[in-house]
């Protein structure tokens, strides 16, 4: 009897889509649940009654909900290719630079993108200085994971795809290559992997989507002032 494996996502969900490159990376068999975020089924807020929420795997009917959670027990399961590398030190490091992408760049970068104006470019500095610990962090390297695609650049793939959408859509460089060359060069890596390349939702969907978002924020804000 085979193992039962399914993911519920969101189509555009860049937490989701760690879990569809990690389990594609090891070459496991799922099944596809898309979610609503206006109509969210009764099968998802079961599995994650508390924060109702994809990405949610389940696991021959235990469900793991949290993507960086879901990626360690992906990485536990399925053994090969291996996510974490095996020494202590290493592995804890892993955790924290995809915390800090999680805690600190995804918050900071968002903040650039809905703002506009002085308070776009007080987030923009911020954003910034968050990507340099990245940029450092990238120096001597192909990809975080060394040589091989690890949990990282797993956790930090998001930023292969958003930020372009998010400069097309504000006119702005997020993420300049002249600042970022080791950064800049990683994404091209990451996103020229067949099992990530494959992957991406559509690009014109994704600018619809965060076009019509930020409208929103900003109308809200102009109504606030």
């Amino acid at each position: 009897m085979g193992e039962e494996v399914k993911l519920f996502r969101g189509w555009s969900s860049p937490y989701a889509l760690r879990i569809v490159w990690a389990l594609k990376l090891k070459g496991v068999q799922y099944e596809t649940i898309y979610e609503e975020v206006s109509n969210k089924s009764r099968a998802l807020i079961e599995y994650n009654p508390i924060h109702k929420k994809v990405p949610v795997l389940v696991h021959n009917g235990k469900p793991i909900a949290e993507s960086l959670v879901i990626l360690e027990y992906v990485d536990e399961i399925w053994k090969q290719p291996p996510l974490l590398p095996q020494d202590p030190h290493r592995r804890a490091m892993d955790r924290f630079w995809a915390k800090f992408g999680d805690e600190k760049v995804l918050p900071s970068i968002w903040e650039a993108f809905k703002k506009q104006g002085k308070e776009q470019e007080e987030a923009l500095s911020i954003a910034m200085e968050n990507l340099k610990f990245l940029e450092e962090e990238l120096k001597g390297k192909k990809l975080f994971g060394g040589e091989e695609i690890g949990l990282v650049d797993i956790a930090l793939g998001w930023l292969a795809n958003l930020v372009s959408v998010f400069e097309e859509i504000i006119g702005l460089q997020l993420m300049p290559e002249e600042k970022f060359p080791h950064l800049f060069a990683w994404m091209q890596v990451f996103a020229d992997i067949p099992v990530i390349k494959e992957s991406w939702p559509p690009r014109d969907k994704m600018v619809a989507k965060f076009q019509a978002l930020r409208e929103v924020h900003l109308s809200k804000e102009a109504q606030n002032d």
